[in-house]
């Protein structure tokens, strides 16, 4: 069976409909409806090489198969490359947050020119993964305090990119508070007030620090 095959032998059409609340936007029959840790497992049995070249895909559910397969990748060049040609494709939150290549942990450095230009893009998700990338790997020993700057300057209306913004500083609170408390008071109101929020309903931000926010909003 070729992947489309494959997929829809796993279908299950009660998390299809389901699934489609949570990917809004997208053509009625776009998402197949296959569980994520079939996907997985699917993705180990696959010919990687080739289901890369198969771009663009027709089905939600390959999309996610192949952030599954790049985020997968242990060479940092190749997988980097992958990222870049996969990126234009990428059309909704859910697969723009699968996509966490894990060799990137390891090049913080190398990444820096390349998050800054994906903030920068005028692809809407391309912007959304960017910010994910600076959350996932650079607010711990990678954290610079220009990467704040970056992000608060993005000034873009759509819902996910600013959605990404407030999970960004939400997370730098928890995690670099001194420096990212001052960045927060300068954020647009929608991003500022979704970020206190999100910090708020974290466990890893203190009552004295959520305190402190309360009181900025």
């Amino acid at each position: 069976m070729n992947i489309e095959e494959q997929l829809f032998a796993l279908q299950d059409t009660k998390y299809r409909d389901f699934h489609k609340g949570l990917v809004p936007g997208m053509p009625e029959d776009y998402i197949i409806g296959v569980r994520m840790p079939q996907l997985r497992q699917l993705a180990k049995a696959i010919d990687a090489a080739s289901f890369l070249e198969t771009l663009p895909h027709r089905y939600y559910e390959e999309n996610q198969l192949h952030a599954i397969v790049v985020s997968g990748i242990k060479d940092y060049d190749t997988c980097l490359c992958e990222v870049q040609r996969f990126l234009p494709y990428v059309n909704n939150w859910a697969t723009c947050d699968g996509l966490r290549p894990r060799c990137f942990a390891k090049h913080t450095d190398e990444l820096q020119p390349y998050v800054k230009r994906w903030i920068k893009a005028r692809h809407e998700y391309t912007v959304r993964f960017g910010i994910g990338v600076l959350e996932a790997y650079c607010l711990d020993d990678a954290f610079r305090k220009e990467q704040l700057q970056w992000v608060a300057a993005i000034d873009r209306e759509e819902y996910y990119i600013r959605m990404m913004q407030a999970w960004y500083f939400a997370t730098a609170l928890a995690k670099q508070w001194e420096a990212t408390l001052p960045v927060v008071a300068t954020l647009t109101d929608w991003v500022r007030r979704k970020t206190i929020q999100k910090a708020c309903e974290s466990f890893r931000v203190s009552d004295e620090h959520k305190a402190i926010l309360n009181n900025i909003k």
